[in-house]
């Protein structure tokens, strides 16, 4: 009998969707945090042993941050389709109320992955914490430079802050995140938005204001 054959398939770990794990874990992260979700519950949610998760993904941490990067290209995607708008006020019109819709779907946890993560992370997880800060920065820094070219491009008054605007709707963005995992509707959300589109500057034109759409109504 070959017996190093059997130890070999014995030692073989069994095959998973690795796609599909990662948005069971998404969700584990979704609904816990980085430090709330127990190693136990990650690989109950993913259908898999805790050695098949650190040979497949490394770790937690490695996990978490694979997790990220999924979460990043799927279910808000919609963050970088915003800032291809044409103008800075449809760049937070459609950023803000997509955001509304998104962070109070039923079908997903509510609030924000990344800035529920940056929130509830300890001091046994710095290093997720840094780098989920570091991911909110370069979130703030898009804003900004896409502020910067609407007002080079007369889009902005040219007193007004590009930095001090990304600043702001970043803000209010991590608040209504806040706000929806504690209850908030959609409706309420979008009351917030409607107020900051209200305010939001732009540049007088012929002695009248540049036109402003209308905030999607809710009834939620």
């Amino acid at each position: 009998m070959n017996t190093s054959k059997i130890v070999r398939q014995r030692g073989r770990p069994p095959a998973f969707d690795h796609d599909e794990a990662l948005n069971k874990a998404m969700h584990v992260f979704w609904s816990h945090g980085y430090e709330g979700s127990s190693m136990a519950a990650l690989t109950a949610a993913m259908g898999i042993n805790k050695p098949s998760l650190y040979g497949a993904f490394g770790g937690k941490e490695e996990l978490f941050r694979k997790v990220v990067q999924k979460y990043l290209a799927g279910p808000v995607a919609y963050i970088g389709e915003a800032l291809s708008e044409p103008t800075a006020y449809r760049v937070v019109e459609k950023l803000l109320t997509m955001s509304a819709e998104f962070l109070t779907h039923d079908q997903n946890p509510r609030g924000c992955m990344v800035i529920q993560g940056a929130l509830t992370c300890g001091e046994g997880a710095e290093l997720i914490q840094q780098e989920l800060r570091a991911r909110r920065s370069a979130y703030e820094d898009g804003l900004q430079q896409r502020f910067e070219r609407a007002r080079a491009e007369d889009d902005l008054p040219a007193d007004e802050s590009p930095a001090e605007l990304a600043k702001y709707v970043a803000t209010i963005h991590q608040g209504m995140s806040v706000q929806a995992t504690s209850g908030a509707s959609k409706g309420e959300l979008l009351e917030v938005v409607g107020r900051v589109l209200k305010h939001w500057p732009v540049v007088e034109r012929g002695g009248a204001g540049a036109s402003q759409p209308q905030v999607l109504e809710s009834s939620a």
